[in-house]
């Protein structure tokens, strides 16, 4: 493993100008696996004015064919080194190897993604002709123009980085906007590695993509916002993040797309069929729950509840997690600060009443951030672990009487990223789809995640898609051209 440790400004692998490095922790170990170039807001301006300068001075932002080229040249770089990625993927995000590849979302899966932007941008319509109009005795033909919006942050966390470093940069990047991306401090090589690529296999010019790392996100990240050269700000990760980011855009009136939290439940209908419908409930160990559209509710019929516990008693029984370099889907969480978080969760589960049938603390295989798969039952929508974000393998589980009332506590959250409908009906299923206030709904066992469908929530969950043609506008402007006739 070789991973790339320096940032990438204005075309070059650089260190941080203050000379600064720090540690990078190997979740399953909790060992230093390495380093990172610790950037400071020296480092931040540079990045900035290399960015603004490339946009303002270079055609990227018009050149479409050049644009497809790069892009295609970057794929192929990607696939280059993707082996090599996928070790530096799982060894500092803690992601299993089961993860990284072909069935999984952490390296192979957005790499392939790409393509469907190469297949789309050559048909993109950047301009349209509407036709003529005579208002107030002056008639005009007009045109609507679609343009860069120019410079754009990409802020992106730690839990998939791969997935959401590609799902902000290659459609900004497609669009024809210059790109910072600063990385999450705890997985910078899945960063400062597209710094490389971009470097050694394309011929994207100086200042259109640019790499931050640092261990102190704030400082750099509120210099970035804040930023009047930067026209965008592309952000996923908390909820709380999200709305500091929007306070700190707003003094200069900047576009802010945000993917925050969740709380998604799964609704299994009183004619679901259990013994396949709820393996889908194994979904909160995948990457150890660390995913913001998990569905961690499982909202149940009451009358089929004791049938609900034993049958999850004996698939999460299936579950086993360890070492990242496993087949598994389920790792450590990625540090320490988070893996005292969601054991305090735990913990606040069994203090409101809520009984425990799985897991329920700490996993005992010695080193590393390992929590037990933990299923709580008896809970209440208005109980702390059936409302916050825990991110991490913690299931809740919420009894309901009728369709009305599963689709009642469903919405009743700040969050609306995302959700699953189970029934024998599918119009019924459909039915209560509809209903539910998220930006993304699984029945019976679809799944919406694929490049060509819009991903983003509803309510507390953020603004705006990423991925699909929503995702691709959100780094556009449009403009109205009307020509005297």
């Amino acid at each position: 493993m070789n991973p790339e440790t320096k940032l990438f400004i204005d075309g070059e692998l650089v260190s941080a100008a203050s000379g600064n490095t720090y540690p990078n922790i190997g979740p399953a170990t909790g060992d230093v696996i390495g380093e990172a170039a610790d950037a400071g807001p020296e480092d931040m301006e540079r990045a900035i004015a290399a960015a603004r300068r490339a946009f303002d001075q270079t055609d990227w932002s018009t050149n479409h064919d050049f644009r497809l080229k790069c892009l295609a040249q970057l794929k192929q770089g990607l696939l280059t080194v993707k082996d090599e990625f996928k070790q530096q993927i799982s060894a500092e995000s803690g992601a299993t190897m089961g993860t990284c590849g072909q069935s999984g979302p952490q390296c192979e899966v957005p790499i392939d993604f790409i393509d469907y932007t190469l297949d789309a941008l050559p048909e993109f319509q950047w301009s349209r002709d509407i036709g003529e109009a005579n208002v107030l005795n002056l008639k005009s033909r007009r045109l609507v123009e679609k343009e860069a919006i120019g410079v754009v942050a990409c802020i992106t966390p730690w839990n998939v980085p791969l997935q959401i470093n590609l799902a902000k940069c290659i459609p900004a990047l497609a669009a024809g906007c210059t790109v910072i991306l600063k990385a999450a401090p705890d997985t910078p090589w899945t960063a400062t590695m597209l710094g490389r690529v971009v470097k050694e296999h394309t011929d994207i010019p100086p200042g259109v993509f640019n790499v931050i790392t640092s261990e102190d996100p704030k400082i750099v990240g509120d210099q970035l916002v804040a930023d009047p050269r930067v026209d965008m700000v592309s952000f996923t990760g908390s909820t709380g993040v999200g709305k500091h980011i929007m306070k700190r855009a707003a003094d200069t009136v900047k576009k802010v797309f945000l993917e925050l939290g969740g709380k998604s439940a799964n609704i299994m209908l009183d004619d679901a069929d259990l013994s396949q419908s709820l393996f889908t409930a194994l979904g909160v160990c995948f990457h150890s729950g660390q995913g913001c559209a998990i569905h961690t509710r499982l909202l149940v019929p009451r009358a089929r509840q004791e049938e609900v516990e034993e049958l999850l008693k004996t698939y999460f029984n299936f579950i086993t997690y360890g070492d990242p370099d496993s087949d598994e889907i389920m790792g450590p969480v990625v540090n320490q600060r988070q893996y005292d978080r969601v054991l305090a969760y735990i913990e606040k589960g069994k203090e409101e009443g809520a009984r425990c049938i799985i897991g329920g603390g700490a996993a005992d295989i010695g080193k590393g951030f390992y929590i037990q798969p933990t299923v709580f039952m008896d809970v209440t929508n208005d109980m702390t672990i059936a409302q916050e974000e825990i991110f991490g393998p913690v299931l809740s589980v919420i009894a309901f009487d009728d369709d009305d009332d599963a689709v009642r506590i469903a919405n009743d959250s700040l969050y609306g990223l995302s959700g699953g409908v189970w029934s024998a009906d599918e119009a019924r299923a459909l039915a209560v789809a509809r209903r539910l206030r998220t930006g993304t709904v699984n029945v019976n066992g679809g799944s919406f995640y694929a490049p060509d469908a819009p991903f983003g929530g509803y309510k507390q969950s953020g603004i705006g898609r990423e991925m699909g043609p929503e995702g691709f506008e959100e780094y556009l402007e449009t403009k109205t051209i009307a020509i005297g006739a």
